[in-house]
């Protein structure tokens, strides 16, 4: 898994990192039970801060996503954790860019469009 942070970019990099290690996840470039680089390296590979890494890592495991085990590091962890509240707070994310998308002239179809697209881009990478 390649992970780029684009230091220009308005969003935060340790959201930048976060969001890419789902990414990853969701295309199937690292899998639950494998594990994540230990903050140290993972930042010296980034040249990036220690503490950024570790809040990456922190909200990951936040989300369910990781495990971080002392003295073992950060686990992916297994992908059978959709509940309803899980699902619930997907849904409380999304709505604002789903509205968002419509106040600015989308159409429902072109939200459904780009919604299909992003999921094929993330399965075919």
């Amino acid at each position: 898994m390649i992970i780029r942070i684009e230091t220009e970019s308005d969003i935060p990099i340790y959201t930048q990192l976060t969001n890419q290690i789902i990414e990853g996840i969701a295309r199937g470039e690292i899998v639950p039970g494998d594990s994540l680089p230990s903050v140290r390296s993972f930042a010296a590979d980034l040249g990036v801060n220690m503490h950024t890494v570790n809040k990456s890592y922190h909200e990951l495991e936040k989300k369910g996503i990781i495990n971080i085990v002392p003295k073992s590091g950060a686990i992916i962890a297994p992908t059978n954790k959709m509940t309803e509240e899980k699902k619930q707070q997907i849904v409380t994310e999304l709505k604002p860019v789903v509205a968002e998308a419509l106040v600015l002239g989308m159409s429902q179809e072109e939200v459904q469009g780009l919604v299909s697209s992003i999921l094929e881009d993330i399965k075919m990478s």
